[in-house]
């Protein structure tokens, strides 16, 4: 793919900016081991050609991002084998690891039990690789980040996961990094460079616009300061090519990028979480309104994007 080094260099070009940044971002990426095909994903040379390419893209950035796992994702004759090889390669990138259920499980078409069950079903192998390491799996991310669509299922999720040991990774900064996603595989595929670069620059201008409305957002709530963030993104082909973009982005706002467990022991994330509803939101929308506030949604992708995924489904 001839954008990734062209993005690179100038991602390296930009290494040399502020030293002493007050902004902090903990970088996390959901639904390892990778969003593509379940063909790919059960195809050893493909699966670790996607793997590898992606680390090397992150190893220079030294994101000291968390990584999020679906064990479902490769498929059943192959994970014994080839999910462990691929999760060690991330850890190899230094990078932290945590549960993502075993088949991104929806809460709201399940009930507490099976959805629990599922959890520890996505534990075995990313605790084996972790633990070979003398490291513990402690992290857990909600998928779709659904937590409950009652108070009682929240509750009860909520126990669950305590009992099980997990720290809960909020998220602060949403996106739609997800549905760029789908339309720059489809350009992949279609071998059209321009449109995968149109994509590309019209997910960077996005990520600009949802961070002036998220940094601004956030310090409503710290008392006129920003809080340490945690952005959501995903592992795909998208930021393959263009996280090196979004990565200088925050580099040139100041932000220093901390382990998941630094930023998470910011005080915003002791905050109440009195949401409930039948969807997933920024953990900052969850606290305005457990505050009482009303809720500031943060911007849409452009309309050509959302009709554009909307077409394809």
């Amino acid at each position: 793919m001839t954008l990734r080094p062209l993005l690179i260099a100038a991602v390296l070009s930009c290494l040399a900016g502020p030293a002493a940044a007050q902004r902090a971002v903990a970088v996390t990426f959901d639904d390892l081991p990778y969003q593509a095909p379940d063909a790919v994903l059960c195809d050893p040379a493909q699966a670790m050609a996607l793997t590898e390419d992606f680390v090397a893209m992150l190893r220079p950035l030294d994101t000291r991002a968390a990584v999020f796992v679906n064990e479902g994702k490769v498929c059943d004759e192959r994970r014994a084998e080839l999910l462990p090889a691929l999760l060690n390669v991330w850890l190899d990138a230094g990078l932290d690891m945590g549960n993502h259920t075993f088949s991104h499980i929806n809460i709201h078409r399940t009930t507490v039990e099976a959805y629990l069950a599922d959890v520890d079903r996505g534990a075995p192998a990313t605790r084996a690789v972790l633990e070979a390491r003398g490291r513990s799996l402690v992290f857990y991310r909600h998928p779709y980040l659904f937590t409950g669509e009652t108070p009682e299922k929240k509750a009860a999720i909520a126990a669950g996961l305590a009992a099980r040991g997990y720290t809960v990774a909020p998220v602060t900064i949403d996106n739609n990094d997800w549905m760029f996603a789908a339309l720059y595989r489809d350009a992949e595929a279609a071998g059209d460079e321009a449109l995968q670069t149109r994509i590309g620059e019209a997910y960077v201008a996005h990520m600009t616009a949802v961070l002036d409305h998220w940094e601004p957002y956030s310090a409503e709530l710290a008392g006129g300061r920003e809080p340490a963030q945690v952005l959501l993104l995903h592992a795909h082909t998208l930021n393959r090519d263009w996280y090196p973009r979004i990565h200088a982005l925050y580099q040139a706002r100041g932000y220093r990028f901390v382990p998941l467990d630094e930023a998470l022991a910011d005080p915003i994330y002791s905050h109440a979480d009195d949401y409930v509803r039948a969807n997933g939101v920024s953990w900052l929308h969850r606290w305005t309104f457990s505050e009482g506030r009303p809720i500031r949604w943060e911007p849409d992708p452009p309309k050509w994007i959302m009709d554009a995924y909307e077409a394809r489904n």
